[in-house]
């Protein structure tokens, strides 16, 4: 008896050891932002070959605050299990309200998502209405779920908050079809999240801006696929000698609003490329 409650008690140390061994934080990443001149920052990989998270900055990765142009995935994927949309191509009518260039046009899902549209999704989201929306917000346990005032202003007005931890593992659970969606409708919206296409890698991943008093903060989240190429036995089942390995991440910082020395909206996409390619996610 006394042995097992030994070996028992071994058994745990072990797991727990790698357990931790398999979250590590980053404090290089810091780099990346600073020399930028961010100091307000995090990153979080997953990287689910290894099944390890990599944080820099692991308290605010735990930190709620509003998703911003993020939650349009959420949208998105909420229209399209309702048939709202009955797939990436629904046309919504541009109201000529002068607003942006890339806006301000007739446009499908698909283009919307790519564009950021705001009026598309702020019409989006109307169609689908409070009860369904706050529905889904329950089912997968988004965020705080909490909406309030204007529902086409939710994601911005900062009643309704995620961590970017939250962000990640929805995403995560999305790749893999394991969100209460369809199937259908979590293929579709993967898709759409495609913005970067390669030999080597596909990246997908959606931005966000949100304005909290002086401040802007600034996300993008979304998976990258590195792609190598296996050579499959003969007689092998898998028919294809190429395999995608997938990192997920959330990436946020703030900024003053005043601060317009940099076009902040390029400099998240060249920290999300530096960090990527510094932990081996995309090749350099």
């Amino acid at each position: 008896m006394r042995i097992n409650v030994i070996l028992g008690c071994i058994a745990v140390i072990f797991l727990s050891a790698c357990a931790k061994s398999r979250i590590k934080e980053h404090s290089e990443w810091k780099k990346y932002f600073e020399d930028k001149g961010i100091k307000n920052a995090c990153f979080e990989l997953r990287d689910n070959n290894h099944e390890s998270i990599h944080f820099y900055n692991r308290d605010r990765c735990s930190e709620r605050m509003l998703p911003a142009s993020t939650f349009k995935i959420f949208i998105s994927l909420v229209a399209l299990e309702l048939a709202v949309a009955p797939d990436d191509q629904l046309v919504i009518k541009w109201d000529s309200v002068q607003r942006r260039p890339e806006w301000d046009k007739d446009m499908n899902l698909r283009e919307a998502l790519k564009v950021s549209s705001e009026p598309y999704f702020k019409e989006l989201i109307r169609r689908i209405g409070p009860a369904k929306m706050q529905h889904f917000l329950d089912t997968v346990k988004y965020g705080n779920m909490q909406m309030s005032g204007k529902l086409d202003e939710v994601w911005t007005n900062n009643s309704l908050q995620v961590t970017p931890d939250e962000e990640l593992g929805m995403l995560k659970k999305m790749y893999f079809f394991e969100l209460p969606f369809a199937e259908r409708t979590q293929r579709i919206v993967k898709t759409m999240m495609l913005q970067e296409e390669t030999p080597a890698y596909n990246l997908y991943y959606k931005t966000g801006t949100g304005k909290v008093n002086d401040k802007y903060i600034y996300w993008i989240v979304g998976f990258a696929e590195k792609i190598e190429h296996v050579k499959e036995p003969e007689g092998s089942m898998n028919k294809s000698d190429f395999r995608n390995y997938p990192f997920f991440f959330a990436q946020n910082f703030e900024m003053p609003v005043a601060d317009t020395s940099k076009d902040w909206f390029k400099v998240r996409l060249e920290i999300l490329h530096d960090i990527l390619k510094d932990y081996g996610a995309i090749p350099k």
